[in-house]
């Protein structure tokens, strides 16, 4: 496991404390992690349907409590298989930490291959999935955070005195379970998706019309 990635995790809220952490972004990742590619690549599938945090489905008390149980034990797991890319048709990043070996290859072969930043950032979509739980549970959570930018040309922080920051959406999605379901993880992925979409244009109509009213 490489010491960057180990911080990435970390920066997600897990730790591998075992020190076996694969990070998956192609076949050949697959093969060092001593999986077998999916022979069906891409792999299409239908997502069923997961609640979001904050409705009448879902408690946000709820869906924190299984959040960070499910990071408490992945952190636990012997090994840690950690697929990334981007959500078929889009080019929405989204890394699965989890601890299952039969989930990593067909979640690769869903994702289209996106690539392989270093060192490893966050993604706009984290999913944890837990396999092997006693307790059922799917959902996904959208919230807003702020994120360090670039000053202008010619302008540094130093000049500023502050860092300039920006909105931005992320999403979390957690599948936990004696067996986790993948279209609940495909479901969880795409809806958060669509989600961070809506979000943006709504962000960009707002700074349009806030540009049109000075």
């Amino acid at each position: 496991m490489s010491y960057e990635f180990n911080w990435a995790l970390n920066g997600d809220g897990v730790t591998p404390l075992k020190r076996s952490a694969f990070r998956i972004n192609k076949p050949l990742d697959l093969k060092v992690a001593g999986l077998t590619p999916s022979q069906t690549n891409p792999l299409k599938v239908k997502g069923k349907a997961i609640p979001e945090a904050g409705t009448e489905a879902l408690s946000f008390e709820s869906f924190d409590k299984f959040c960070q149980q499910a990071r408490d034990m992945l952190s636990l797991s012997d090994n840690l298989y950690c697929p990334e890319g981007h959500i078929p048709g889009t080019r929405t990043g989204v890394r699965v930490i989890s601890n299952s070996s039969s989930l990593a290859p067909n979640l690769l072969a869903y994702l289209d291959r996106c690539p392989k930043k270093s060192p490893p950032g966050s993604m706009p979509i984290t999913c944890f999935v837990l396999e092997g739980h006693s307790e059922e549970f799917s959902g996904y959570s959208i919230e807003e955070i702020e994120v360090p930018i670039e000053p202008e040309e010619g302008v540094t922080v130093f000049d500023l005195g502050y860092q300039p920051k920006e909105a931005k959406s992320v999403a979390t999605v957690v599948v936990v379970g004696k067996s986790p379901d993948l279209t609940k993880i495909v479901a969880g992925v795409e809806a958060s998706q669509k989600a961070l979409a809506e979000d943006e244009l709504e962000r960009a109509k707002k700074a349009e019309e806030t540009l049109e009213s000075a």
